[in-house]
């Protein structure tokens, strides 16, 4: 089955999310289920992981219900505090009753200490996770977030962490140092993944074509493999630089030269490994 392994819904008139205001422009406004099971069927895909819009509780909740209402959401990756390790326990305790319960993510990116993520407290959180079984999912959007990938990694072992979005690649200014030293530092742990999600909005969103991320993602099949690569369509932010078809064209574009089993794992097989889907 294809899977979606990076999607977001969210609701402006019962959601509270900070960083998403009138300046996000089309995305400014509410996301829902219905909107996106056409676009998924279209494609192919046959199930999706959400992933948390918000460090909250509600924004939690509200995945774990829509995964309740859809059978095409497979898992949900939501949030506790890290920070909070004794307040963490509890709500990892009471989510662990949901099945599709099946990783954290914290928008350590929107938070404004860049090493938020090694102090002591969030170390102690993490364990927590790697005690459970779930993975962590790293918003590394600055070079040193993605930096802290192989601290983590080093420093709670037995953690499987996943970096979304490759951790947005220079593409729209042809970059690449330090970005490529940095994901290949960190694929040199076996615990650490990566979705090849996002890429669009890190390039020209009017322009951009397979091409335009190709040497992004090859070096990511170089270091990674596809056995620890997974794709995420990264709805509905990916719609500020084309639609969901496009986005899947393009991945197809991407890795029409590996073989059916290659292609089959960053399309969905990783994801289910990952996140332990159907487990």
């Amino acid at each position: 089955m294809n899977i979606d392994a990076h999607l977001h819904f969210w609701n402006l008139e019962t959601g509270h999310y900070p960083w998403l205001t009138p300046e996000a422009g089309p995305i400014f406004r509410t996301f829902t289920p219905e909107e996106v099971i056409p676009q998924l069927g279209a494609a192919g895909v046959g199930g999706a992981v959400l992933v948390q819009a918000m460090d909250s509780y509600e924004d939690t909740e509200s995945m774990l219900a829509q995964a309740d209402a859809y059978d095409f959401v497979a898992a949900v990756v939501g949030w506790v505090p890290l920070d909070r390790p004794d307040e963490a326990a509890r709500a990892l305790e009471r989510y662990a009753a949901h099945p599709k319960f099946a990783g954290v993510r914290h928008l350590i990116h929107d938070d404004p200490d860049p090493d938020w993520v090694i102090q002591h407290s969030v170390i102690e959180g993490l364990g927590l996770l790697a005690a459970a079984g779930l993975p962590f999912d790293v918003v590394a959007v600055l070079p040193r977030h993605l930096e802290h990938v192989p601290v983590l990694a080093e420093r709670v072992p037995g953690l499987r962490l996943v970096i979304d979005h490759l951790a947005k690649p220079p593409i729209r200014e042809g970059g690449w140092e330090p970005w490529a030293s940095l994901l290949a530092r960190a694929a040199e742990h076996p615990d650490v993944y990566a979705k090849v999600s996002g890429m669009n909005t890190a390039a020209d969103p009017a322009t951009w074509t397979a091409q335009d991320l190709r040497p992004y993602v090859d070096h990511a099949l170089e270091v990674f493999g596809p056995e620890r690569l997974m794709f995420g369509g990264d709805w509905p932010v990916a719609t500020l630089a084309g639609d969901y078809a496009k986005v899947w064209k393009e991945t197809g574009a991407l890795l029409r030269g590996l073989s059916q089993e290659d292609r089959d794992l960053v399309l969905g097989g990783t994801a289910a490994r990952f996140y332990r889907i159907g487990a």
